[in-house]
């Protein structure tokens, strides 16, 4: 039996933020990037929001939320038990706020009513996924929270948030997007209506995210972006992720690599593997690039899934993307010698599983030599 769960109520365009009008004599804990504070993006989400909230911040957000953090965020949480979360910002807010909800609730033993998630960049999907993801400093490990209610109640997708995003979010969060759209299409749990929204996101990535690159302020492309971050976030929070993510997480955990810029160095490879050892994934890459129109419908297979991989390469040249640790300032002896912690530790990722087929260590060792030099 196949279940597909589509919980939130998403909210698109450049009047979403209205939604947050009909909150009313609510106890808000609001929780966003640390640069939010001050900013007119910040302002215009609380004028929206009526003088009946009382509105406590937490804004001592990081990148790959640290456990450290987030248990100060919990402190600050129990001060005065909200009623009501909204998450501000990219990946990292929003699985902070997941991750203080998590622990809050469980501390308080009183559960919120509503969670909202407003992304500010176009890749994580966190808005409407399960997950937080979260990193254990101390021992150089990302570690998943996967719990189904911490699924955002809400989505409000503003456009008008990510246009000021700097050029590298922009890239690395859409190639994070791409690599969400690639993985959920050949995942284990894939079905019908996953296939149908990892479909669509490629194409729209790899179609317009160079141009939400080049001119920013370019609000049509950046609202299809956007949604297209959304249903690829829906599609792999159904039907799964693969050894792409289980891999880029310990590039992140241990080398600080930007998440979405880990997945892409890793993008090409993970696909020509998987098409080289899986006839249904190679299939189904290449009926994907054929509906992007990438390639032509008289197009072979391999040859589409050849072109596929030429364009995530040719896309990271256009947004001047380090395809290699070694271009993005890691010494080569030290990520060689790191091999055997970043296969054990890929393999224990939550997901690695949904692979469509089992590597063995000396394959992974392999896809991940690929991108040291």
């Amino acid at each position: 039996m196949e279940e597909i769960t589509i919980p939130t109520r998403i909210y698109s365009g450049n009047d979403s933020l209205q939604k947050l009008s009909g909150l009313k004599n609510e106890n808000i804990f609001m929780v966003c990037d640390a640069f939010l504070p001050g900013t007119a993006t910040l302002e215009e989400i609380k004028n929206n929001i009526n003088g009946s909230n009382k509105v406590t911040i937490f804004s001592d957000v990081k990148p790959d939320p640290p456990l450290k953090n987030i248990m100060a965020g919990v402190e600050e949480y129990l001060k005065d038990v909200p009623t009501t979360m909204i998450g501000i910002g990219g990946g990292s807010a929003i699985d902070t706020g997941k991750a203080i909800r998590f622990f809050g609730e469980k501390i308080s033993g009183k559960c919120i009513k509503t969670f909202i998630a407003i992304p500010t960049t176009s890749g994580t999907g966190s808005e409407v996924t399960n997950t937080a993801v979260i990193s254990d400093t101390e021992h150089h490990q990302k570690a998943p929270i996967m719990e189904d209610y911490l699924t955002p109640d809400v989505a409000l997708l503003d456009p008008r948030l990510v246009m000021t995003a700097p050029n590298s979010v922009t890239a690395y969060s859409g190639l994070d997007v791409l690599t969400h759209g690639l993985e959920a299409l050949v995942a284990l749990d894939a079905n019908t209506i996953t296939d149908a929204l990892a479909e669509k996101s490629i194409d729209i990535i790899i179609n317009c995210l160079v141009e939400c690159y080049q001119h920013g302020n370019n609000e049509e492309a950046r609202k299809v972006v956007h949604e297209a971050s959304c249903s690829a976030g829906i599609a792999f929070n159904n039907a799964g992720l693969g050894i792409c993510h289980a891999i880029a997480h310990q590039l992140g955990a241990t080398f600080h690599i930007p998440h979405g810029l880990a997945n892409a160095m890793l993008l090409p490879h993970i696909v020509e593997y998987n098409a080289s050892h899986c006839e249904l994934a190679m299939k189904k890459y290449a009926i994907a690039v054929r509906k992007s129109g990438l390639a032509s419908s008289g197009m072979g297979d391999r040859v589409a899934v050849r072109k596929l991989q030429s364009q995530i390469k040719n896309m990271m040249r256009q947004m001047n993307c380090p395809t290699s640790l070694a271009a993005f300032g890691i010494d080569t002896k030290e990520a060689l010698e790191a091999t055997e912690h970043i296969v054990a530790a890929a393999k224990l990722d939550g997901t690695f599983p949904g692979n469509p087929i089992v590597p063995t260590d000396e394959d992974l060792s392999e896809i991940y030599h690929k991108i040291i030099k």
